[in-house]
């Protein structure tokens, strides 16, 4: 690791990886700090990109691959960002890196999983399946290796992980570490996460266990998911044959999220042409105050809008309770067509909730009414990329992140200018 770079970027996620890529294939020097102990961000846990509707693997490994074989990229996993001094073309970025208990050596094998006494859930399947406290984030993540969840390994108190580990590549008594390093410029890609949807307690999420979020119907559909493919109700294990969706979940509403996130609809009619194709016997409503889409997203709503097997309804859910035998939920509705209030049955309901940008937690980045981060106020050399300043699909924000590199390979030119004078 060098102890200066052109450019720093904060976030491993599409956004971060793609302004890191386009910024060391120009020939200058990137530092990508990730907070997780692999990158690819929320992109690696989705089943199918929109509108091409391939599977996230096949372009993030190949980015992947690139990251790997560009000298001028380090990259700083499980690391955060703990402070920032100086101006640009000379800022001085602490980092913090906190342990993985899990080095280099780190085959994969698999077995110090066998041996690991202690489950905990899965964040990456969002609850959805459990791992050991050792475990490989997932299937393809980079780099491949496993790590420990600090919070629930009994550390060395048990240490069976370390006695069987043939390549003495675990450590249990890691300790996190500071190091301190130069930048002329500075890219925000911290990316996104769904609203909080226990914060709707009219939508009964945490309530019913078949009421879920639409990342955790991806995480179902995924081949390496919870479920290896499968949608299922979580409380029963069976195929629903009925499944709503619902729209604007926190969305354009005062209380919650004032503004449109602009992906929703086109990920919850991506979503229900899957189903549709894959389960042909189920009935599938998206409820919806109305629909956005744009460019290439529109062929999604023109196969929707004809699709024998989806119902869309013009109403907002006011509400969800059980079926009196327990077996089915009941949405409550307003058709807004009809202006007649109406209840649908379902076994299965996606919350189609709105992004929010993950927090960033330094002085000199400031934020919008709405919590993004604004790229008007932010001093000079530091610039932000993707979903932490504006809702965007991935498409989106690989052409935004791509200019933001090129402002802050701008930054870095200008600056070393000034210094030759």
């Amino acid at each position: 690791m060098r102890d200066r770079y052109d450019i720093l970027v904060i976030g491993g996620g599409i956004s971060g990886i793609t302004a890191s890529l386009e910024a060391a294939e120009t020939g200058f020097s990137v530092l990508l700090v990730e907070k997780e102990a692999f990158v690819g961000g929320q992109v690696a846990g989705m089943n199918q990109y929109f509108p091409k509707l391939c599977p996230p693997y096949c372009g993030l490994e190949i980015n992947f691959r690139r990251i790997r074989e560009n000298p001028n990229i380090d990259l700083q996993t499980s690391s955060i960002v703990k402070t920032v001094e100086g101006c640009e073309g000379d800022f001085q970025v602490t980092l913090e890196t906190l342990p993985t208990h899990v080095n280099e050596n780190c085959t994969c094998c698999g077995e110090c999983t066998l041996v690991c006494p202690v489950e905990r859930s899965d964040p990456f399947n969002l609850g959805l399946s459990q791992t050991k406290a050792i475990y490989l984030p997932h299937d393809l993540a980079f780099p491949s290796r496993f790590t420990i969840d600090p919070v629930v390994c009994l550390k060395e108190e048990c240490g069976k992980c370390v006695d069987a580990c043939t390549y003495q590549a675990i450590d249990l008594t890691e300790k996190s570490n500071q190091i301190t390093v130069h930048t002329s410029a500075i890219v925000i890609a911290t990316g996104w996460k769904l609203y909080d949807a226990a914060k709707l307690t009219d939508l009964k999420f945490g309530v019913f266990p078949d009421v879920i979020t639409s990342m955790m119907l991806e995480r179902m559909a995924a081949p390496n998911g919870a479920f290896h493919g499968k949608v299922v109700r979580p409380s029963n294990g069976k195929t629903p044959a009925n499944i709503a969706f619902v729209q604007c979940a926190g969305s354009r509403d005062e209380n919650h999220l004032p503004y449109c996130s602009g992906i929703c609809c086109s990920a919850s009619m991506k979503q229900a042409l899957f189903l549709a194709e894959k389960y042909p016997e189920a009935t599938i409503s998206i409820f919806y105050i109305d629909l956005r889409v744009m460019g290439r997203n529109e062929d999604f709503l023109n196969t929707v809008e004809s699709h024998p097997c989806i119902e869309l309804i013009k109403g907002k859910i006011a509400g969800i309770k059980q079926s009196e035998n327990g077996e089915h939920l009941i949405l409550e509705a307003e058709n807004i067509m009809s202006g007649k209030k109406e209840t649908t049955q379902a076994d299965l309901v996606v919350l189609a909730l709105g992004i929010q940008p993950n927090p960033v937690e330094l002085k000199e980045v400031i934020f919008d009414e709405s919590g993004f981060v604004s790229q008007k106020h932010l001093i000079p050399g530091f610039y932000a990329a993707g979903c932490c300043r504006n809702p965007m699909d991935v498409s989106m924000s690989v052409k935004d992140a791509t200019g933001t590199a090129l402002k802050a390979i701008q930054s870095v030119v200008k600056t070393k200018r000034k210094v030759v004078r």
